[in-house]
């Protein structure tokens, strides 16, 4: 009797101590925003920027979680360097003035155990909106060179550029802008 009572508290500590939430350092070189707007009706445009930094805490027994993200907008890279550095300049992200994005979230929604949304608020150019992002996949694995969890997936998600004070270019790409954002982060 002692023993099986002995091995139901160890199995409970066991479990409530891997259930804690868990903190990972987002992968600067798998995490990227890529970005879409339509070009004159004729053909979409597409660019793209990378994280600078940033952290995920995940309490998957709970179904809880935060993010905080900063990107980095001087990395954007478009198929056309006039697009790029119209992107770049004064009169649309400012770079110069404003050389961060950042993503902060404190809503996350699961099926089952797999992140299914993310809701928080971005800051861009100075202002700070709304953001929901759908998981379109989700997944952690155990990384074999790193030795240490690595969870990311793919994420959807737009933005009403208004919103954000960019409206140069209106008449030529419209309003939305579709977000497609790929993300790894590793468990600290």
């Amino acid at each position: 009797m002692l023993k099986a009572v002995l091995a139901t508290t160890l199995c409970a500590t066991a479990f409530a101590a891997s259930a804690e939430p868990a903190t990972f350092a987002v992968d600067k070189d798998h995490t990227i925003v890529t970005f879409e707007a339509l070009h004159l009706g004729t053909s979409t445009q597409r660019g793209r920027l990378q994280a600078k930094e940033g952290s995920v805490v995940l309490d998957k027994a709970a179904k809880t979680g935060k993010a905080d993200i900063t990107l980095d907008l001087g990395s954007i890279s478009t198929a056309s360097t006039g697009l790029q550095g119209t992107l770049r300049g004064e009169r649309f992200f400012n770079v110069a003035t404003n050389p961060t994005a950042r993503f902060v979230a404190d809503t996350f929604t699961f099926n089952g155990d797999k992140v299914a949304t993310v809701a928080g608020s971005l800051t861009l150019n100075g202002k700070t909106q709304p953001v929901t992002l759908k998981a379109v996949r989700f997944n952690c694995y155990e990384n074999s060179q790193l030795k240490r969890e690595v969870c990311g997936g793919d994420f959807e998600g737009s933005i009403q550029r208004s919103q954000y004070g960019l409206g140069f270019l209106s008449q030529v790409t419209p309003d939305e802008i579709p977000l497609l954002i790929q993300i790894e982060a590793i468990r600290q």
